[in-house]
């Protein structure tokens, strides 16, 4: 029943870390958008007129020090129920990222929104909500009851695109962070989103294709071809509003902090698929090698 409720308590951290996620995203949407001409400011540097962005960043501070407080909790609960070592090592390096994460917020703010602390620090709050979402699946009770393991057919090997996809999600997490923060142009994030799109159709429809009855390795695959899709949406949708931003202040908040949330779901949900295939896909010709050896 503690594991039950461990679970369940994983994926409350979740939520709340991509909450956080989207607090984060709010302030420094709102002072993008803000017709200042020194933009982007310190949050401490705040002048009359911009009162939302102290609104949002108070707001921001309070979801993090609530999921830092949550975060030592957890990580405390993992050492003390945790059969598994490696879980109570991620449980404390989760925490270690949510006290480094803390740190870059604290530079960021005291060093005037530098862009390589600033992509840093965006980077890092995407990969801890990861680790919290990464949690609550090894929590679950459908990953406690084993693997199903099958067998790769296909060409390039799922194994090899499961290593490669999230590290070139992160990558493009990192360019649209450096965009934001007006260290390099847009270009760059375009051109790579279609790499990106290509990589996630690639392994999703490879999944779905080769193991359509495979429980969780079909449902992970769609949940990144759907996510991955409201993604490209919403990219659209965002560059349209900040092209209108003069216009539509609201619309260009709106969107952008829409699009790095679900940044941050298709980042988790290329984690989970490949953390799934890497459990329970074996490559060619291995799984009938170790059912012969062991028979």
């Amino acid at each position: 029943m503690e594991k039950f409720w461990l679970h369940r308590y994983a994926i409350l951290l979740s939520v709340c870390t991509l909450f956080l996620v989207v607090a984060g995203a709010s302030v420094t949407s709102k002072e993008a958008g803000l017709s200042v001409p020194d933009w982007p400011l310190s949050y401490g540097q705040v002048m009359p007129e911009m009162t939302g962005g102290v609104f949002f960043e108070h707001g921001h501070r309070m979801v993090a020090t609530a999921v830092g407080f949550m975060t030592i909790v957890l990580a405390v609960w993992l050492a003390r129920v945790e059969t598994r070592r490696w879980m109570k090592i991620l449980g404390f390096a989760a925490l270690g990222g949510v006290i480094f994460q803390g740190l870059l917020g604290g530079l960021t703010v005291k060093l005037l929104l530098p862009p390589a602390v600033s992509v840093s620090h965006a980077c890092l709050a995407q990969l801890f909500f990861s680790t919290t979402v990464v949690i609550a699946v090894f929590t679950s009770k459908n990953w406690l009851s084993g693997p199903e393991i099958v067998e790769d057919h296909g060409w390039p090997s799922l194994r090899s695109l499961a290593i490669v996809t999230p590290v070139m999600v992160l990558a493009q997490i990192a360019l649209g962070a450096a965009f934001r923060h007006r260290a390099i142009g847009v270009l760059p994030h375009v051109l790579f989103s279609m790499v990106v799109t290509l990589a996630v159709l690639l392994i999703a429809t490879f999944v779905m294709h080769q193991f359509p009855e495979h429980r969780a390795l079909s449902t992970a695959a769609k949940a990144l071809l759907g996510v991955t899709f409201l993604q490209v949406m919403l990219g659209v949708a965002a560059y349209y509003t900040r092209l209108q931003a003069a216009q539509q202040p609201l619309a260009m908040v709106l969107t952008t902090v829409a699009h790095v949330a679900t940044g941050g779901l298709t980042m988790a949900s290329s984690v989970i698929l490949s953390i799934q295939i890497l459990r329970n896909v074996r490559a060619h010709g291995a799984l009938h090698a170790h059912q012969a050896v062991t028979s």
